[in-house]
């Protein structure tokens, strides 16, 4: 899930800083253009925008890869920042693995993408008071996954924000639905976390399965992603070795951040709950762009993207897939994420390059452009010795 909530934030107090490099060989490490470019570009992060922690990891299309790191792991113990292989909570990276689960449902002829959401969840999307004009016989599963079905962005409406409370998937829907929606359905585009509630639920319709169950069996495990889990209801921690997650405090923005690390999933559902590694997203791009997750036609629609809205970070979205412009030319297609705590790019370029960058707090809106620039250094560095 991707809280926009990007305004101005205060500045926070300077953390004591660590880097560490991890490469396929030291040597390559030495000589690659690459790492030094990186290096430089956390570095600005974990100083300059007080983040605690950052991370890069790049792998080219011959396999060959290097992890970055910059920062710390846990504020106040002096602990390097932790490996490309360890955990972190994705956020809306999770679109794009919940977009490949509802195609490969197409591509079996379960579901049809232009058909109403109403021909699967007959009943589930029927407005309520402001929103009394929303009806699901008029969005279509491609409107959900592109964000243009019109359906307003739950997260507006949760508040007081509780990040450890739990919900169900149709309390989150039904929030929006008492809402008017942004626009009619296919008259415009605005990013929805519900629409991909909504798309969760679709899956779980059709599989009869749990959204964590489906989406192992229908993308985690052909991918094979290992280390990449979607959490139950409840389990608000992060398994395996992982940084802590840190936000402002509200009632004192300039003084230390506050650990944010637990997290309630259900917040999140089919939008972002998933927790996976550096190096299993890039191993999911790599399974994805080379086939091996959808048949080309299901491929091809993924990346049929929409003009982008003015002044966003992305040249457009396709089917929970964003096309982005890179400074080298051409683009990359991935995903960014953030909520509290975390802020993330992870994407593929031409070449077959893939690039996973994530920072472990918000601090303001200049250190989500310096993640954003971070991303595109480490798909536009030319490499030699050890990574193309």
């Amino acid at each position: 899930m991707t809280f926009r909530k990007r305004g101005a934030l205060a500045a926070v107090a300077a953390v004591a800083l660590t880097t560490a490099v991890v490469a396929s060989s030291p040597a390559a490490a030495q000589r690659n253009p690459v790492t030094g470019a990186v290096q430089a570009e956390l570095d600005l992060l974990t100083s300059v925008d007080r983040i605690p922690g950052a991370l890069a990891q790049i792998r080219d299309r011959h396999g060959r890869s290097v992890t970055v790191t910059s920062g710390t792991a846990e504020l106040g113990t002096g602990r390097p920042m932790v490996s490309g292989t360890d955990s972190y909570r994705v956020a809306s990276v999770a679109k794009s693995v919940t977009a490949v689960a509802v195609l490969r449902l197409v591509a079996d002829h379960r579901v049809e993408l232009d058909a109403p959401i109403e021909t699967y969840l007959p009943g589930l999307v029927q407005g309520t008071g402001e929103g009394v004009e929303i009806d699901g016989r008029d969005i279509t599963v491609r409107q959900l996954l592109q964000h243009t079905s019109g359906l307003s962005d739950y997260t507006r409406y949760l508040v007081p924000f509780d990040p450890l409370r739990r919900v169900e998937p149709m309390e989150l829907v039904r929030l929006s639905l008492a809402h008017k929606p942004d626009f009619a359905p296919g008259k415009g585009q605005a990013y929805s976390n519900t629409a991909f509630i909504v798309a969760g639920m679709l899956v779980e319709r059709l599989t009869g399965k749990d959204i964590r169950t489906a989406m192992a069996d229908l993308v985690i495990r052909p991918a094979g992603l290992h280390d990449t889990y979607w959490p139950a209801t409840g389990d608000t921690g992060i398994r395996g070795r992982h940084a802590r997650n840190y936000m402002l405090d509200k009632t004192n923005p300039q003084g230390p951040l506050v650990d944010a690390t637990a997290f309630e999933p259900s917040l999140l559902g089919a939008g972002g709950a998933l927790v996976s590694t550096p190096a299993d997203l890039n191993k999911f791009w790599r399974e994805l762009f080379g086939g091996r997750l959808l048949p080309g036609r299901m491929l091809a629609e993924m990346q049929t993207a929409m003009p982008p809205p003015p002044g966003g970070p992305n040249a457009g979205f396709g089917l929970g897939l964003m096309r982005i412009p890179l400074t080298c030319g051409g683009d990359a297609w991935g995903h960014d994420g953030d909520l509290l705590g975390v802020g993330t790019w992870s994407a593929r370029n031409a070449s077959g390059r893939e690039a996973t960058v994530y920072m472990t707090a918000q601090t303001g809106s200049h250190a989500s452009k310096q993640l954003r620039r971070t991303l595109d250094v480490a798909l536009c560095t030319p490499g030699r010795d050890g990574l193309d």
